[in-house]
């Protein structure tokens, strides 16, 4: 029986989390260059849930996606906006999630480890999702290079994506206590 209970708690957490997500990822935040708290929710999931539960919280959220539901930002939705020049940086959160569970197993979940979890993670969803854009936008636009996609899909959102790091450990911080794994 506790087993099935503890099957349930992780489902629920996870269904939560990717509902987080879903609800970050609808608020923009104006700002020069506008951007949403998708971030905010993947780093609070993997965070709340450690990088196993947290990444299928974002491949619950990529799935919703994918069947249409308008779980992305701007209310989209499809398979279309993941092949789209930004997608790669949606993909990349599930990449986040696993180099965040990579990390916190590897050197546990004192605070230290959590930053350098999710900052590793972004590194590789900005990785990811700066080689996803230059090959999309070089397909079907024009052919752009590396710093020009960076200046447009990175540089700008590293201070908003570094706030929302260390807002996500804060809260995450509080929360953790309450809940049990």
């Amino acid at each position: 029986m506790a087993r099935k209970l503890s099957i349930t708690k992780n489902l629920t957490y996870t269904a939560l989390m990717a509902v987080l997500i879903v609800l970050c990822s609808w608020i923009t935040v104006p700002a020069p260059v506008p951007f949403t708290l998708q971030t905010f929710g993947v780093f609070c999931a993997v965070g709340l849930l450690g990088g196993e539960l947290g990444a299928a919280a974002v491949l619950l959220y990529l799935l919703m996606g994918v069947v249409g539901l308008p779980v992305f930002s701007g209310f989209s939705s499809g398979v279309g906006h993941l092949l789209g020049p930004t997608g790669g940086y949606i993909i990349g959160f599930l990449f986040s999630a696993l180099v965040y569970g990579l990390v916190t197993r590897l050197f546990g979940e004192k605070t230290l480890a959590v930053v350098i979890g999710m900052a590793l993670g972004l590194l590789v969803c900005y990785a990811f999702g700066t080689a996803w854009f230059v090959y999309v936008y070089s397909r079907r636009v024009a052919a752009i290079g590396l710093m020009q996609a960076l200046g447009m899909c990175v540089f700008p959102f590293l201070i908003p994506d570094g706030v929302k790091i260390a807002c996500a450990v804060l809260l995450v911080s509080r929360l953790r206590r309450r809940i049990r794994r």
